[in-house]
């Protein structure tokens, strides 16, 4: 059974455990490795690295939105792996329970924090509240012009 959402289609996986529900954008690098952006398992929300991928761009040259901008992808990144949590029956920020940032330079480590803090931050959001972890990757990731990728889980209130 698929459903459309806002920015992509969820499906439904019945296995012989509890079903899973998968949730899927247009992210030129899902279709070209075959991922899912997010899986609902019960009441589980668990989001895959999320980094600031325009979503209309082909799979064969996938545009970075905000090049140089660690802060501005780190909020694109954020808002994505949210609307990934609500496509999946999750209410919101308040869902999320824990929140890994992966940083390809260390200098960009405080402009991530910055954009976590606009989107989740405790104190600018009473009653959301996750906790973080933040990683510099000095290799960096699949494009050079990504600065931050960010895996999110969450929790619903019911099944």
């Amino acid at each position: 059974m698929t459903s459309p959402t806002d920015r992509g289609v969820t499906h439904t996986l019945t296995t012989p455990q509890p079903s899973k529900q998968c949730f899927a954008t247009s992210s030129p690098f899902e279709e070209k490795i075959g991922y899912y952006r997010a899986v609902r398992h019960g009441q589980h929300i668990f989001v895959s690295g999320t980094t600031a991928i325009d979503p209309t761009s082909p799979s064969d040259a996938p545009q970075i939105l905000f090049p140089g901008d660690a802060r501005q992808q780190t909020r694109v990144a954020l808002s994505e792996c949210i609307q990934a949590i609500q496509a999946l029956g999750g209410k919101g920020a308040e869902s999320v329970v824990r929140v890994r940032m992966f940083v390809s330079r260390p200098e960009d480590c405080a402009a991530v924090g910055e954009g976590f803090s606009e989107i989740l931050g405790r104190a600018r959001h009473p009653g959301v509240g996750a906790v973080a972890t933040m990683v510099v990757v000095r290799d960096g990731f699949v494009d050079a012009r990504m600065l931050v990728e960010i895996e999110m889980d969450a929790m619903t209130d019911g099944i």
